[in-house]
């Protein structure tokens, strides 16, 4: 299928598909996209040996590569990618699913969108969210996605790839700030080969970003990794690989514990070896996560008040001198019920009074998580690198049990800043309850700055049956 012909089929399906709420903006049928599919149509049509660009971490347009006419400009080139609404487009509004942010229109692109399309790729369009990241489910074919569960529990969800990459690896500068020590873009796709595309763009070091891994760093990273017995033992030396005992909970339906059972079998029937490991403070990592989250969102949250950030919410009696009021209707207004409970719990763990027992406490339980996976790696993490510990992600009907049992499992990754992807499997009919689901999310979770391994180890298990 040619790129434009494949490009209109998507923007179809969009908006026959409406009712599912997925997208909070959209591309018209005809527009600028239209242009820039065709023209990635005639370079691939002239050449099929698809490069890259020499540096696409450029940031401005001045920078941006050329064209390469006759070659793509990447293997993305001229394809379709949607942006999660809390990532920064210039030409498309960024309202993070939230009323205070409805009339905001952001001057740059971020990092990421600039990678993107500096590698040929088109934006097309916003998807949808909770209000400022906390939970979405959403089937989509690919997409730039952030924060602790929001990429692997879709793809658990729905049947797809979700990679969240080591911290600090992909560029967070443009990234409407929720947590920043636990925010993390991440990508979900079709497959574990499209994901590895869009990961060789981002993964680029950005001066804008603090957060972002400095040259040096990701030096000494591809330097350990070098070593026979790391990234590149997958193809000549079986792997350990770690099952951490603790995930493996009563409450896990039959099927997905029988998906789980079974894609360790099948790695073993490849030769690589099955070792039980414990990661005792996994029982209080979801204590922490919901301290510490809380925590960092109410203090980038507090900047939406009306004045220097968000739309401004008055009440048709409003005074100027009433003063404090212009705070209170804007949050009020702006803010649904979940973020406010949020930075409630914030502001309450970061006072004077309760920073000690909440924040500083949740902080040591962060160590103590970290402690637990360099614990179990055979290799010590390159800034402290890395063997998969094979996890799983469920996927049940939503409700109160099956929430928590989904954070349990994807949020000490995100503590840890740890890479990890989830890979779906399928599971044979006749050994399947009739409420549960026919697929189940196998997560993988490698050892920092080690995201190729997770995502070779995700390609072995992805789309198997059992």
């Amino acid at each position: 299928m040619s790129l434009l012909r494949e490009a209109e089929r998507c923007i179809a399906k969009q908006k026959s598909q409406v009712a599912l709420n997925a997208f909070i903006t959209t591309l018209r049928p005809s527009g600028q996209w239209l242009e820039r599919v065709r023209d990635a149509e005639i370079r691939r049509e002239k050449g099929e040996n698809a490069i890259m660009c020499p540096d696409l971490s450029v940031l401005t347009s001045a920078d941006r590569c050329s064209p390469y006419p006759g070659k793509p400009r990447s293997k993305v080139d001229g394809r379709l990618i949607a942006i999660k609404d809390n990532i920064c487009t210039r030409n498309l509004p960024t309202t993070c699913a939230s009323g205070i942010l409805q009339q905001f229109s952001s001057p740059s692109n971020a990092t990421v969108v600039e990678q993107l399309e500096s590698a040929g790729a088109v934006v097309a369009g916003k998807t949808n969210l909770d209000e400022f990241v906390q939970e979405e489910v959403l089937r989509l074919s690919l997409r730039i996605n952030a924060m602790r569960g929001s990429v692997r529990l879709p793809a658990a969800y729905t049947g797809t790839v979700g990679f969240k990459p080591s911290y600090g690896l992909i560029s967070r500068w443009g990234v409407v700030a929720y947590a920043n020590s636990l925010d993390t873009v991440g990508i979900l796709g079709k497959s574990t080969t499209s994901v590895r595309d869009i990961f060789s763009i981002l993964n680029k070091y950005d001066p804008r970003d603090p957060t972002s891994l400095s040259p040096s760093s990701r030096s000494r990273i591809a330097s350990h990794l070098e070593a026979p017995s790391l990234s590149s033992r997958m193809n000549t030396v079986p792997l350990k690989i770690g099952v951490p005992l603790e995930y493996n909970i009563s409450e896990l339906a039959p099927s997905i514990r029988l998906a789980w059972s079974r894609s360790l079998s099948y790695m073993q029937q490849q030769g690589h070896s099955i070792r039980p490991v414990s990661l005792p403070a996994t029982k209080l990592a979801l204590s922490a996560y919901y301290v510490l989250a809380p925590a960092e969102a109410s203090s980038n949250l507090a900047k939406y008040d009306g004045v220097r950030y968000g739309t401004r919410f008055e009440e048709p009696d409003y005074h100027l001198e009433q003063d404090g009021y212009l705070y209170a209707n804007t949050r009020g207004g702006g803010l649904g019920p979940e973020v406010k409970r949020r930075i409630l719990l914030g502001t309450f763990s970061l006072s004077a009074d309760a920073i000690d027992n909440y924040f500083i406490q949740a902080q040591r339980i962060r160590r103590l998580v970290q402690h637990d996976f360099n614990a179990i790696f055979n290799a010590a993490q390159p800034l402290t690198f890395c063997l998969p510990g094979v996890g799983i992600e469920p996927k049940n009907n939503v409700s109160p049990l099956d929430a928590y049992m989904n954070d349990v499992f994807t949020v000490p990754a995100s503590l840890a800043g740890l890479p990890s992807v989830s890979v779906p499997v399928t599971i044979a009919s006749d050994c399947q309850a009739s409420e549960d689901a026919d697929s189940a999310g196998i997560q993988i979770i490698g050892q920092y700055g080690d995201d190729e391994l997770v995502l070779k180890v995700g390609k072995c298990l992805e789309g198997r049956g059992f």
